[in-house]
């Protein structure tokens, strides 16, 4: 076998090719409405789904950073025309509606175990659906029978089935209201063309690990294991006898020209990126001076500890930390000015009054944004985007951000 070439680069160049392939160089430079969308998707593969909409839904942050003066409708289009579709991909996440072939599959037997515990159930939930068309949980009586969902959570047996029939891809959700979810049979909501590829369930897998390379740029031959979540245990070994095994998958890539090794200055441990990255892993631009604000579930924020040895940025998801342990807030958005993490921040929105709101600000030690060329407009604009994205009009700050700290729009 012949061996394979290493990219050798500098952590600057890493962090100008992240920032760059991420389309956050500048900010917001996508064009396009709903097309301008689907060139987000193309890029990274899948978006990551989140219902929490204080400070904006997951996905509409991540493509609000993204795409010039974002309108969260222009997702919602695509996904009524079926362009993307709802999958599992490190936990629900959106993926275009022609790569669902290689979604289906899944490791887990936690789905079908459901069905089978509560196959009374499965099957009036499934015949109800074929006769009257998308049901949420709630067309249906409580159902006798208790399950325990993914988190946990005690939850009734029809919720159950109607996820793991979902999982398993035998229903999709046809529709949200509010927070309410409509399932239906798959076969009414894809195209035949697209149901009809049957892929093997070792390729769905490796579809599935280039996917997390392409959505984050840069990720390490083994990162945190909620980042490879759904793609079995790294070696087939013990209980894990019967999966491919995360190496064994990530060196079939390797080995078909799908990724290529990358090694960084100053920083320990081997990288990857997709094949098509090269030229501009090579020679990343020179970012221009643009501010975004991050999604918690932006994958360029995946990978915690790369994030604080690449970028020298702790970011730390605090939503589910106790109020006296939180060092920051409850939904907090990194600030990235150029190729750096300056900062976050912790704004509401309140679409009864048309308000932004600001509750705190942080910046990282050593960063002074008045002394720095470019930033004071760029952190402006910034929030101007925000509130036509949050469609408020008034823009509040919190007594606890210091008058130092707070910027006019």
């Amino acid at each position: 076998m012949a061996s394979v070439r290493v990219m050798k680069v500098t952590s600057e160049a890493a962090r100008r090719f992240l920032v760059a392939r991420h389309f956050l160089a500048p900010a917001r430079a996508l064009s396009g409405g709903p097309d301008a969308v689907m060139q987000v998707f193309r890029r990274l593969g899948s978006i990551q789904y989140d219902p929490i909409a204080i400070a904006g839904r997951a996905h509409d942050l991540v493509l609000h950073a993204r795409v010039a003066d974002y309108d969260p409708a222009w997702c919602d289009e695509l996904y009524e025309r079926r362009e993307i579709f709802e999958a599992y991909n490190k936990g629900l996440s959106f993926v275009p509606v022609d790569e669902f072939p290689w979604f289906r599959g899944i490791l887990s037997k936690r789905p079908a175990e459901e069905i089978s515990a509560h196959a009374e159930v499965a099957e009036l939930v499934l015949a109800r659906i074929r006769k009257e068309g998308a049901l949420s949980v709630h067309d249906f009586e409580r159902q006798s029978g208790t399950s325990t969902d993914w988190f946990g959570v005690p939850t009734n047996a029809v919720r159950a089935v109607l996820e793991a029939y979902g999982t398993t891809g035998v229903l999709g959700l046809a529709r949200r209201e509010g927070s309410r979810r409509y399932y239906d049979l798959v076969e009414r909501l894809l195209p035949k063309n697209v149901l009809a590829k049957e892929i093997p369930l070792r390729e769905q897998l490796r579809h599935k690990m280039l996917s997390r390379y392409r959505a984050h740029g840069l990720l390490g031959a083994s990162a945190q294991f909620d980042i490879f979540q759904g793609l079995g245990a790294a070696q087939p070994v013990g209980k894990y006898a019967h999966h491919p095994g995360r190496a064994s998958l990530q060196q079939e890539l390797v080995d078909r020209g799908d990724l290529v090794p990358v090694e960084i200055e100053g920083l320990r441990g081997k990288r990857f990126a997709v094949s098509e990255d090269e030229e501009l892993l090579e020679s990343p631009p020179e970012p221009p001076p643009s501010v975004a604000f991050l999604s918690p579930f932006d994958p360029l924020v995946w990978e915690r500890k790369f994030l604080q040895t690449l970028f020298d940025f702790e970011y730390v998801w605090e939503l589910f930390h106790p109020p006296e342990k939180r060092r920051w807030g409850w939904y907090v958005l990194p600030i990235v000015f150029r190729d750096r993490f300056v900062g976050r921040f912790e704004p509401r929105i309140d679409r009864d009054t048309a308000t932004v709101e600001v509750l705190n600000l942080w910046w990282e030690d050593g960063f002074t944004p008045r002394r720095v060329d470019g930033f004071v407009d760029a952190f402006r604009d910034a929030l101007a985007a925000y509130l036509r994205f949050g469609r408020a009009t008034r823009l509040e700050w919190s007594p606890q951000v210091p008058r130092t700290h707070r910027f006019a729009v």
